[in-house]
């Protein structure tokens, strides 16, 4: 654990904590002192990941939820602060990526992209708010913390990325809007946008869409879970005066 653990007293609840970015996010704020609800549906990781938090001296609650429902969603805040007391950060990092062309795709991919990386954010979301907004008017900190996992496509859209890339202009937009609703209740409202990572993500997609992927950017050096973990840890630390709204972290040779 850090010598400092700046988030001490503090709960956070991590979406897609089962791998890649969510599972080091989570290492992360619980170095940093925080309690950590771990969201996910695969129940296995979570308990493996939960172990690896404990071992290191942190506190962890598995809660196994697919949030594209609005009451699972709401069920999984509650159930963290049931069993941790309170919740102060969100970090909605659950999120799919199947490209492929528009014409001909599969509808069913496209609902299920807009299931999560929407609707499941928002629906969390939408639950978390009373309960950061009592975080932010109580001890330790005096501020809460939304933390939206976008992407570079939120930013910029990219050919076989058309719905992946609305879904993430999206989280884009309703982040905005919301931080100005809350931000006079000190409840900050953040954007990541990580370029190319190097998780599971891709591999969701066919065997050619990922070769497509391969060739698009070459022999960069890819970023780490870590380095987005690094990003959330760093925005969720700030002093109560300071809101970090937005952040793109590329790797250096992406173009």
């Amino acid at each position: 654990m850090t010598q400092t653990r700046r988030l001490e007293g503090t709960v956070a609840l991590v979406t897609g904590a089962s791998s890649g970015i969510g599972h080091a996010t989570a290492l992360e704020l619980a170095r940093e002192g925080a309690s950590v609800a771990l969201v996910g549906r695969r129940e296995d990781r979570l308990t493996a990941l939960a172990a690896e938090i404990s071992e290191e001296g942190g506190k962890a609650l598995v809660v196994p939820a697919d949030i594209t429902t609005a009451q699972a969603a709401a069920e999984a805040v509650e159930r963290t602060v049931e069993g941790l007391g309170r919740l102060d950060i969100l970090v909605n990092n659950a999120g799919l990526m199947l490209l492929g062309p528009t014409p001909g795709a599969d509808l069913n991919d496209w609902q299920r992209m807009i299931d999560i990386n929407l609707m499941g954010l928002m629906y969390t979301t939408h639950a978390a708010v009373p309960h950061l907004v009592k975080a932010a008017a109580d001890a330790p900190r005096q501020v809460a913390d939304i933390i939206n996992i976008s992407s570079v496509n939120g930013r910029t859209a990219f050919a076989m990325s058309a719905v992946y890339s609305a879904t993430k202009f999206g989280v884009g937009g309703f982040s905005e809007a919301l931080r100005q609703e809350l931000g006079r209740q000190h409840v900050r409202v953040s954007v990541v946008e990580p370029g190319s990572v190097d998780t599971e993500l891709r591999t969701h997609n066919s065997e050619m869409v990922q070769q497509l992927i391969v060739a698009g950017l070459g022999d960069i050096e890819r970023l780490q879970s870590q380095d987005i973990a690094d990003a959330i840890g760093y925005i969720a630390t700030r002093p109560r005066h300071v809101a970090v709204n937005e952040m793109l972290v590329r790797p250096t040779e992406q173009g």
